[in-house]
């Protein structure tokens, strides 16, 4: 059973739509898969909801209900967790953990938060002992406009800097995920397939339409490094 937590203290990251986009993806690779939420607001149970019964299977589960147990056999465990966690109850649900996802969004506010709850996080046993494999995810980038792309490019190349908005916005994040000494592991950028996906209860591989499908080859840097061994703890 492969077990993946996202997670991360600072709230409106995006761990609800990482979290059931890898479910999606997953499920529609015929995996076995659960979505366990953690989160008391439950929006990946709520996304599970307006899921249509012609779609591939995903069982949903409350981790809030007394005697939570996870099924023992099921291809891929997607969690869901709550913001704010921290203390014994971050210890508790690292301990379900192979892996665990941080996204940042590229803003100074989430990076500050995200560097104490790294810090945090490091000091839990199960992190310090490197029996569950960490990575970051920079989520919600802005994109720049391909004209403004091409002037970046262009301008740079002639030894005058520039930097659109956009890439003002994300270097900075890219400078902290980098400097953070764990596994950067893609870049997903701020589109509008994501909200359309949540409202049908689908993920963007599910879509089937032209910017979806870009939106998507985002994904397979993270999805290519969750297939590694280098994101499973040694002892699995």
């Amino acid at each position: 059973m492969r077990t993946i937590l996202i997670m991360n203290s600072k709230g409106g990251c995006g761990k609800s739509t990482i979290a059931t986009n890898l479910a999606a993806f997953y499920a529609r690779e015929n995996k076995s898969v659960v979505l366990a939420d953690f989160d008391p607001q439950g929006s990946s149970l709520q996304w599970l909801d307006a899921r249509s019964p012609d779609r591939p299977h995903i069982e949903g589960m409350s981790g809030l209900e007394s005697g939570f147990r996870l099924p023992r056999h099921v291809d891929y465990v997607i969690l869901d967790a709550p913001a704010g966690i921290h203390g014994a109850e971050l210890t508790a649900l690292v301990r379900r953990a192979q892996t665990i996802l941080i996204p940042v969004l590229p803003s100074a506010t989430d990076m500050r938060a995200t560097a104490r709850f790294v810090r945090d996080l490091l000091l839990v046993g199960k992190v310090s002992r490197k029996e569950t494999r960490l990575a970051t995810i920079a989520n919600r980038v802005p994109e720049a406009p391909a004209m403004a792309r091409a002037a970046e490019i262009l301008l740079n190349g002639i030894d005058f800097p520039y930097q659109s908005v956009p890439g003002q916005i994300y270097r900075p994040l890219e400078r902290f995920l980098t400097r953070l000494r764990i596994p950067f592991a893609a870049t997903l950028p701020d589109s509008p397939s994501y909200a359309l996906a949540d409202a049908r209860g689908l993920g963007i591989c599910e879509l089937g339409e032209s910017r979806s499908a870009w939106d998507f080859v985002r994904w397979r840097p993270l999805l290519n490094w969750l297939d590694s061994p280098n994101s499973l703890p040694r002892s699995a």
